[in-house]
């Protein structure tokens, strides 16, 4: 079927030009004709595997695109942890603030310049007796 002739190899009219066998590209037509790869490759042969191919290349897609999806949202975690840590530390600073700027002496420093002053009484129990008039 794919027999290729043996041509002799016309004589090199300069110095310095060789045969395409001599080069190397004659062996590997003598290796191809060995292996005869061609005949695995006819039209019918073609048609019938092209589902398959087709099947394959979607599979290779759906992976590759699963792929990029799945370092997408690892990114994602990603920066979502950084911001938690910012976030908890950013907590942690308000919340000793906070706890600092509501001691007694430090709510009794800042409004000092309004005039009001802290109580030096100590707090007394109010206690209101009923009349037992029916």
């Amino acid at each position: 079927m794919n027999k290729v002739k043996d041509i002799a190899a016309p004589e090199s009219t300069e110095k310095g030009q060789t045969s395409s066998e001599e080069t190397g590209h004659g062996v590997a037509r003598k290796i191809l004709e060995a292996v005869n790869v061609f005949s695995y490759f006819d039209r019918d042969r073609v048609v019938n595997v092209m589902p398959y191919l087709f099947f394959l290349f979607f599979l290779a897609l759906v992976y590759i695109g699963n792929s990029y999806y799945a370092e997408k949202t690892v990114r994602e975690i990603d920066q979502a942890n950084r911001e938690i840590k910012e976030l908890h530390s950013e907590f942690i600073t308000t919340k000793s603030e906070l706890m600092r700027k509501s001691k007694l002496t430090e709510v009794a420093r800042s409004i000092r310049h309004t005039g009001v002053k802290e109580s030096t009484v100590a707090p007394a129990k109010i206690t209101i007796l009923k009349n037992n008039q029916d």
